[in-house]
């Protein structure tokens, strides 16, 4: 009913998923039938039914007066029936072409890359540094909000169609990229943008200042291996934590902290705080610049009173003891050109602080034997058509070559980059 679905847009779904379809045959109950169209665009539904921030939805017609239609969630349910169904099952390629692609990362965008080329017939080896596949996926989504079982499930169905997994393999330290390249017809890079932002401000080295990542990292490796026995992650209990920046990630380590159950917990964003509605500038079909509430903060609010977040905060310094412990952050408020106000300098407690403000660019060791041409953010330069890098027989694609971005994204990009990869291989494809 909705006379042109924008959810389709270029506003709408970065996958070009057949949402209008999908979504009538579930009105229909022809469940079977909206799994085979969610599959014809998307890979891994089962993630993005429960990590995308659904770009689709801010573009729905039925948002202009009414809230969307809950497009994620009925992703979410298409493909969970799907699986309790037994129809999820592993379609390995009638035939092979003899050709061989390497893949280094097991992300989003390396894992659809591989799924879409091994259903081209080609072999396919899929290296990851991690003792876990799933990248990002694994190690930097917490458990509430991705289930690990579901990404094994899938890739265990990908073993099954004849890719080939090796975990711990790091491409550029225990394994030569070089070698690849020699080894393999191709080599796609889906390495992601792991290089994090700091904060170099005064105090920055010492104990309890850390990366996000590497607390989300550590809590779920040590989750999956001992259940946290083995006390190899950062832990929040009964500390006085804060965020640094805002973001899924951010989010992320809210939740993670009170789990451990932290003592406080405050939030700084940069930015003002978005407005409850669209403004003018920020019209419909775009993507709604607006307050949200996620998991993390509406938790928060149900534990300390209050939701964690300070906008318009400038951290300036960390504040340490004479033995260096981690005493707290000094802070200014920022007006709206980010510029600083007078008299508006903070002193607020902290033992743990969790830097959370984006990624810059992909870690560049690898490319020390391949010598590929990089862009001035630091990203791997690659054709954004055909994903050729300056390296013949190399590939990049998603976060390494365009810089952080969506899960959603990155299947979409591993998806297009498979496509080229095989009609540079055979001449032509058949590859959407």
């Amino acid at each position: 009913d909705c006379g042109v679905p924008f959810c389709q847009s270029n506003n709408g779904c970065p996958i070009s998923n057949l949402i209008p379809e999908w979504n009538d045959l579930v009105y229909k109950s022809q469940w079977k039938e909206a799994l085979d169209r969610l599959h014809e665009t998307n890979n891994f539904p089962e993630f993005t039914g429960r990590v995308c921030p659904a770009p689709c939805e801010g573009a729905c017609v039925l948002g202009i007066n009414d809230p969307a239609v809950t497009i994620k969630n009925i992703e979410a349910a298409i493909i969970d029936r799907g699986f309790e169904e037994g129809c999820v099952k592993p379609e390995p390629p009638e035939q092979r072409t003899g050709k061989t692609v390497a893949i280094v990362g097991s992300g989003p965008c390396g894992l659809s890359a591989a799924a879409q080329l091994n259903k081209a017939g080609h072999q396919v080896t899929v290296f990851e540094r991690a003792d876990r596949l799933g990248g990002l996926l694994m190690y930097g989504i917490p458990n509430m909000k991705l289930e690990k079982n579901l990404i094994e499930r899938r890739i265990q169905i990908m073993r099954e169609e004849g890719i080939e997994f090796r975990v711990n393999q790091d491409v550029g330290k225990t394994v030569s990229p070089a070698d690849l390249v020699s080894d393999f017809d191709a080599v796609l890079l889906a390495t992601g943008a792991t290089v994090a932002r700091d904060l170099n401000i005064p105090g920055r080295e010492g104990d309890g200042v850390h990366l996000a990542m590497a607390f989300l990292t550590a809590n779920t490796k040590s989750l999956l291996d001992s259940n946290l026995a083995d006390g190899q992650y950062i832990s929040a209990k009964d500390k006085h934590v804060i965020v640094i920046g805002g973001g899924d990630t951010g989010t992320d380590c809210i939740g993670t902290s009170l789990r451990h159950g932290c003592k406080s917990l405050v939030n700084f964003e940069l930015l003002p705080q978005p407005p409850q509605t669209r403004s003018a500038d920020n019209p419909w079909p775009l993507w709604p610049k607006i307050f949200r509430v996620d998991y993390g903060h509406a938790e928060s609010e149900v534990r300390f009173g209050a939701d964690p977040r300070q906008f318009s905060v400038l951290s300036k310094s960390f504040l340490r003891g004479p033995d260096g412990t981690l005493k707290g952050v000094i802070t200014v408020d920022v007006d709206e050109q980010l510029q600083e106000i007078p008299g508006s300098e903070r002193t607020w407690e902290a033992d743990l602080v969790l830097l959370s403000m984006g990624f810059l660019q992909p870690e560049h060791y690898l490319n020390e034997s391949l010598s590929m041409d990089i862009d001035p953010r630091g990203n791997f330069i690659a054709d954004k058509t055909n994903f050729r890098t300056s390296v013949a027989k190399v590939y990049a694609a998603a976060d390494c070559r365009r810089g952080q971005d969506l899960v959603v994204r990155a299947i979409n990009e591993g998806r297009e980059a498979a496509r080229e990869i095989d009609r540079d291989l055979m001449g032509t494809t058949e590859l959407p």
